[in-house]
């Protein structure tokens, strides 16, 4: 048994380790999910600057994704309506209405060039073999801006989940910069789908947000829904309208889809009914208005980490520069190396140390040959000469060493000089760099998707969320019917104890001084006597006194308490009497006489006696009560008339 519980803990640790990091999260150094990672590489090895059908590509990422065609296909789909790195042609669904993308074989893409210009960075990035063997795939890609924030994820592994909400490009390259800057920032979600949202409550991507659907209200007579709230689409926000009309919490006469490219949803009200009568309900009752939590966790160092927005924006930042750095070093050293070379074949040409190989029968020899023939210009070199460099040398064709142009060297070495001048001087302002690029990044998106696509689409407002409880009308019926003892809204007999919602919750107060709190019920069996019935919300209870009276079953005392119900737990049974005692009569008036009749003794000349209600102080709910007389008693009775045998 312990080697199976073992082998069951390291296979399940390893399995939610693959889930977490491999599969649900994005990680920070790219904001890519792995199957996003791998078709976005695919899409740069065959990228040739024509479409490819979606079916290939499908097929081509699964060279690296070890998984089925259709979560392939679903994530290139996801990638493309992002409109940002991959191009496509063809149906591949619409966001507003919620239709899906045409089957894989009838759709096309290929990927914009932006990609290789944020995301692609093959000298410097870290590859390891395919699941295979077969081919190499990036670990990250060293994306230069923070693309969990633009794109957003949503993802649920074990035993942890992350929900990052998409925000605006270009109000994320503003806020880099205005932290490269030294300047603060705050940065806020922005939807493709527009409407509006409250973010009193966003705490940097930690939070939650309250969406709303923008309406035209300018006709009193109808409404017309312009932009969805977030994570909705024409087809639930048409069916939770039509769920709230069927059951009578809006008054509209018929709803109709007009959306294409644009949202248009016209909603046409009932006659006596206008638009700011509506507005309210349509918020509570509808997905016009949504509420979304978020929780920004992404991969960071290999480990699931919850951060900021602003965190990744500082994060993204700093990536930035260290990748630029590196880009700049990398170019810094291969331009060294070429300047080295030219070097190498000006002095190999122009001081004819090709001719001092013409005798040598050895290749060693040659090799000494050469090295030697350089040894007066030593001075002139970048770095000392290895085996390779002569092996170049002396691939150099005759028909170039007769050709070659000494201005041509000249003018391609000065070049090389005066790049790495200004890689120098980048190196030492990268701030500067950086916002720069930045700038240019920020114009290229422009040209290529316009500026619309830079717009913020969503609205920021601050709103109070609409309380479905304040909007319902109490106008359902909760009757009670003595004779069966049954009590709720489907009760059609007996008599109605008070009008309800959907939303209100009641206290009972059984025959037997049992009370408890709770939902309105449809159909339930209390007793066949109630004491009492009503709204269990503190309002109304601080308004009810209860007034008990009951006998001592030991003594047959009588004794009385006055209080009121305050406190409760819901759907828990609490007794307003003490043990080994029986309720003989409670009421709701504030003043009230009753007579108790007392049980026959000899001697006795008191049958009943009266008292008032009044008399007796209030007190709290779990008092034992004031003895009324100390003689025992049989029954409370309200009149005298009531009760002859009182008389």
């Amino acid at each position: 048994m312990a080697y199976v519980k073992n082998l069951f803990d390291k296979n399940f640790i390893e399995y939610a380790s693959y889930v977490i990091r491999d599969r649900a999260i994005p990680d920070l150094e790219d904001g890519l999910k792995p199957v996003q990672r791998r078709v976005l590489h695919t899409l740069l090895g065959i990228d040739d600057g024509r479409f490819n059908k979606v079916a290939n590509v499908v097929g081509q990422v699964m060279k690296y994704h070890p998984h089925g065609d259709a979560s392939i296909y679903g994530a290139l789909v996801n990638l493309a309506n992002k409109e940002i790195f991959i191009e496509k042609q063809g149906n591949f669904g619409n966001m507003y209405t919620g239709d899906g993308a045409s089957a894989p074989r009838y759709i096309e893409c290929r990927l914009r060039p932006l990609t290789k210009d944020i995301l692609y960075n093959p000298d410097i990035t870290r590859y390891v073999p395919s699941y295979d063997g077969r081919g190499k795939e990036p670990v990250v890609f060293r994306a230069k801006l923070p693309l969990a924030l633009v794109m957003g994820a949503e993802g649920i592994a074990v035993g942890m989940s992350t929900k990052i909400l998409p925000h605006n490009i270009k109000e994320v390259i503003e806020a880099e910069k205005a932290y490269l800057s030294g300047k603060d920032f705050t940065l806020y979600p922005d939807f493709p789908t527009g409407g509006i949202i409250d973010v009193s409550n966003y705490n940097d991507g930690n939070g939650k947000i309250i969406g709303r659907a923008k309406l035209d209200t300018s006709d009193p007579k109808r409404i017309v829904i312009t932009e969805l709230p977030p994570g909705t689409n024409t087809e639930s926000l048409t069916q939770s309208i039509e769920q709230a009309t069927k059951s009578g919490k809006l008054k509209i006469s018929s709803i109709n889809d007009y959306t294409t490219n644009k949202v248009e949803i016209e909603i046409k009200l009932q006659r006596g009914v206008y638009a700011e009568d509506v507005i309210d309900a349509l918020y509570a009752y509808t997905d016009c208005e949504m509420a979304i939590s978020c929780n920004l966790l992404v991969i960071k160092d290999n480990m699931p980490v919850v951060m900021t927005a602003t965190e990744v924006i500082k994060h993204s930042a700093n990536q930035l520069k260290n990748i630029l750095k590196d880009e700049l070093e990398f170019e810094r050293q291969k331009l060294k190396e070429k300047l080295h070379l030219r070097t190498l074949e000006r002095i190999f040409i122009e001081e004819r140390i090709y001719k001092s190989i013409e005798e040598m029968k050895t290749a060693e020899a040659v090799n000494k040959a050469v090295i030697k023939g350089f040894e007066p210009f030593k001075a002139e070199l970048l770095r000392e000469i290895t085996d390779e460099d002569v092996e170049h040398l002396l691939k150099i064709p005759i028909r170039r060493i007769s050709l070659y142009d000494i201005n041509k060297n000249r003018q391609e070495v000065k070049e090389i000089n005066d790049r790495l001048k200004e890689i120098g001087k980048l190196l030492k302002d990268l701030v500067g760099y950086a916002i720069s690029w930045l700038d240019g990044i920020s114009g290229k998106i422009a040209d290529v998707l316009g500026e619309d696509y830079l717009k913020r689409k969503t609205s920021i407002k601050s709103f109070e969320t609409v309380d479905v409880k304040e909007v319902v009308k109490r106008d359902i019926s909760l009757r009670y019917d003595s004779k069966t003892g049954y009590l709720g809204t489907n009760v059609s007999t007996g008599t109605e104890v008070c009008k309800v919602t959907p939303f209100d919750r009641i206290l009972i107060m059984r025959k037997s001084g049992i009370y408890n709190v709770c939902d309105v019920p449809e159909k339930l069996f209390v007793d066949k006597k109630m004491w009492y019935c009503g709204l269990s919300d503190k309002e109304e209870l601080s308004k009810v006194l209860f007034t008990v009276i009951f006998r001592d079953n030991k003594t047959h005392y009588m004794y009385i308490k006055r209080c009121r119900i305050t406190q409760f737990i819901l759907n828990r049974d609490y007794s307003i009497i003490p043990e080994n005692c029986e309720v003989c009569h409670i009421d709701t008036r504030n003043a009230f006489k009753f007579y108790v009749k007392y049980t026959p003794k000899p001697r006795q000349k008191q049958k009943s006696q009266e008292f008032h209600a009044g008399d007796y102080e209030e007190k709290g709910v779990k008092t034992l009560g004031v003895r009324l007389a100390s003689k025992e008693a049989d029954k409370v009775v309200l009149e005298m008339k009531t009760d002859p045998e009182l008389l």
